[in-house]
This record gives C-alpha cells, structure tokens and sequence, in this order.
C-alpha cells in the first residue's frame, strides 16, 4: 500500500477545520481524538499478553530487550529503555534502545536512515544479537525499511520479532512472531504521528516492560522493589516503599536500607523474616529475587 494511503496519513474529518476552531474548541478536539487512543490499544490485548509472556521467558534466560525504530517511534524506544535501568535496577545492557541515524537522530533528523534495511540489520549485528533477545519493532506506519531490516535479521538468528504498529495488516508485522497493531484512525494533524500513534506506542511499551519486569518478581504487591534510591527523591521513595510493604516506621525502614546498600527487596525481607541480611539474602537467591515468594513460603 502507498503509504498516502494509510491510515496514519489520511485527513481526519472531524478536524478539518482545526486552524480556525478557538484554542478551547481545539484542545477539546484534540483531547476527543485522544480518547480512541486506549480503544485501539485495548483491541490488541491478547497480542501484547502473548509478547509479555515470550519476552519474560527469554530475559530471564540473560536476554535483552532491544527496541528499533525511526523518528518518534525509535525515540519513544530510546526513553522506555533508559526508563528501566533506574526504575528496576537492571543493567543498562538489559534494555538498549536503536534509533536510524544513531544518537544524533534523538535530536535531529537523520537523512535517509530510516530507509535503509542494511543500516537496522548492521545496527543489531553490533550489539550481538542473540537467541534470547526480544527485538521490539516499532513504526506508527508499519512500514519502515530499517526497522523490517532489524526485524529480518532477528528471525535470522533465532530472536523473538516484534512488530509495534498503528495500521492494520502492517508490513513490518509480515517480519514478526507477534504484531501489536493498534489502529488509531487518523491524527489530528495529518500525518503528526506523534500524536495518537506516538501515545499508542508508549502506551503499548509501558505494558510491555512492566509485565516483563513484573514478571522477573521486580515488583512486589504492586511496588518497585529495585528501584535504585540515587537521589533523596528516590531514598524517600524507597523509604516508603519498605513501610508500606512491611508496616515498619520510617526510622526503621531508613536503617534497613542504610544496612542492605539501599537494597529495597532485601530490607522488605530481612523486616519482615527478622532475620539478619545474610540470611534474608539466602532466601532471596534461593527464590530467584522474588519476595512475594519469599514471604509465602515464611
């Protein structure tokens, strides 16, 4: 299909005459369009179950969750990436973010890049790419040469393919094993992308990191028990986190974490076990992380 003809690039008629609206007509129409938004995503809720489930499985074998895109959909990879290392406390190889063109495209345009299936295939050839990794394609149009590069080159090694895109039937999703299609309808602006394409796929990320790192027992009831406490935002955060899940004062909940090396999970488990850190760090290990199962089996 001509990409004229998509439905990411078609007008939309109920804002035909958005440039004459008053800025409170328009913001309410903006705000109408944006409502369809988690329609469309919840439409593909099986198809973002089944990624979650397949992609958990391969990162708790040591793989990685690599995301590949142009534009604002490589960038929105690019963020989700960067957002898990601080939030779950994983290594920053864990969840690496390609953009075409390279760094220099998080800011500017890069020429040509995203037109090139080579350049993705080349890109992921760098990082190594293996059997356990989950590579996550996005392109709001389905169409884009690089990332079906990245996409190709995945099944060729025997990685997990995804394609994340906001037309039906989309291209990129004929080069995966799993293709999240959330049609959104046409933007406000035509062809603004970053519009309700743009928070289509963030919406779908989200899902998609959070169930994987839900999944590695990095959340325990619904809390962050990595998070990394680098900053008196996040120790008071931590802070809270260990009072909540355990009923101990913030006094105490400091002292733990002072006495774990600010390790949430492991201060949760020695507070509620009232064992000492050794041995609140055996239990963690033999659970593979988990306190949930930990403190079930108390």
């Amino acid at each position: 299909m001509e990409i004229k003809n998509l439905v990411t690039e078609t007008r939309n008629p109920k804002t035909m005459h958005i440039d004459t609206m008053s800025t409170l007509e328009m913001v309410k129409t903006i705000n109408a369009e944006d409502q369809k938004v988690a329609q469309a995503v919840g439409s593909q809720d099986e198809q973002i179950a089944r990624v979650i489930d397949r992609a958990a499985k391969l990162y708790a074998q040591g793989g990685r969750l690599i995301y590949v895109g142009a534009g604002t959909s490589g960038r929105l990879g690019v963020l989700d990436a960067a957002e898990l290392v601080p939030t779950y406390g994983i290594k920053p190889e864990r969840a690496v973010g390609l953009i075409a063109g390279g760094k220099s495209a998080m800011y500017r345009a890069v020429e040509g890049a995203e037109d090139s299936p080579e350049l993705g295939e080349k890109d992921l050839r760098e990082l190594n790419l293996n059997a356990q990794d989950t590579v996550l394609g996005l392109a709001a149009s389905g169409r884009t040469p690089y990332v079906i590069g990245c996409l190709d080159y995945a099944k060729q090694v025997g990685a997990f393919p995804v394609a994340i895109a906001c037309v039906a039937d989309s291209e990129i999703g004929k080069h995966a094993k799993v293709a999240v299609e959330a049609v959104v309808g046409p933007e406000v602006v035509t062809g603004s992308t970053r519009m309700k394409s743009g928070t289509a796929q963030k919406m779908i990320l989200n899902m998609i990191s959070t169930g994987v790192m839900i999944r590695q027992g990095k959340v325990y009831q619904n809390v962050m028990i990595d998070v990394q406490p680098t900053n008196a935002k996040l120790v008071d955060r931590a802070c809270r986190i260990i009072s909540a899940t355990t009923g101990a004062s913030k006094e105490k909940a400091l002292a733990a974490l002072k006495d774990t090396a600010n390790d949430v999970a492991l201060a949760i488990v020695m507070i509620k076990t009232g064992k000492d850190r050794d041995a609140a760090k055996q239990l963690l290990q033999v659970n593979h992380g988990r306190v949930g199962q930990v403190l079930d089996r108390k």
